[in-house]
């Protein structure tokens, strides 16, 4: 299964980042990204009290059960081998973090899920290709640039990394073009604003700006 939902995140070239939307109203705002092309999200863990955590497997949970295999859905700010299975078992289908945790990646990997740790550093993103990270999160990549991720890249092509961070329309294919296999998008396509006033088709115009900008890379 982690093959299939790899290549999956790897063809969708996107993945919607969802931070503080209600569960209530996350299976609208999958399906807006849904009909814009954007069929990856994932949405983080708040990790400030437990009833938020609780938030994000619901949502999890409400996306598969309103979409199923139309979205690839994935856990965010996963930060401990138990929130990898709370999250597993709400139905995310790959696991993100903002940091490399060797105990997290084995979790992940043991339970055959998509596994993309954050790194920095040449030697962070080896390390984390090393623990068995499928795809390794560069962050922050607005302030890192799209020319540090060419240079990182150079010696370390056959390590997959996404670009996470201050990726917006304009500048996502710039990362694709230093060697990126994939940009994660959150404030920038994800709006609590809109998704509370139920603006969706503005949502999914969005999401079209982004597919549209990586047609050609």
């Amino acid at each position: 299964m982690s093959k299939e939902v790899l290549q999956r995140i790897l063809d969708g070239k996107i993945v919607a980042i969802v931070r503080g939307i209600d569960s209530g109203k996350i299976a609208d705002l999958a399906k807006a990204l849904a009909e814009g092309g954007i069929t990856c999200i994932e949405v983080t863990f708040d990790q400030s009290c437990p009833e938020k955590i609780q938030n994000t497997l619901d949502a999890i949970a409400s996306i598969k059960a309103a979409l199923g295999d139309k979205v690839c859905v994935g856990a965010g700010t996963v930060m401990t081998p138990e929130q990898v299975r709370l999250a597993s078992q709400a139905g995310a289908e790959y696991i993100i973090s903002p940091n490399t945790d060797p105990e997290v990646i084995a979790e992940t990997k043991k339970l055959d899920k998509v596994s993309i740790p954050g790194a920095m550093t040449p030697t962070e993103v080896a390390y984390a290709y090393k623990c068995g990270a499928d795809i390794v999160k560069m962050f922050p990549a607005g302030i890192l640039g799209a020319g540090y991720i060419k240079a990182v890249k150079a010696p370390l092509k056959h390590i997959p990394v996404t670009a996470v961070g201050g990726v917006n329309a304009k500048n996502c294919a710039e990362f694709f073009r230093a060697g990126a296999s994939g940009v994660g998008v959150g404030g920038n396509l994800v709006s609590p604003e809109l998704v509370n006033a139920g603006r969706f088709a503005e949502i999914t115009a969005m999401a079209r700006e982004y597919t549209d900008a990586l047609k050609e890379v």
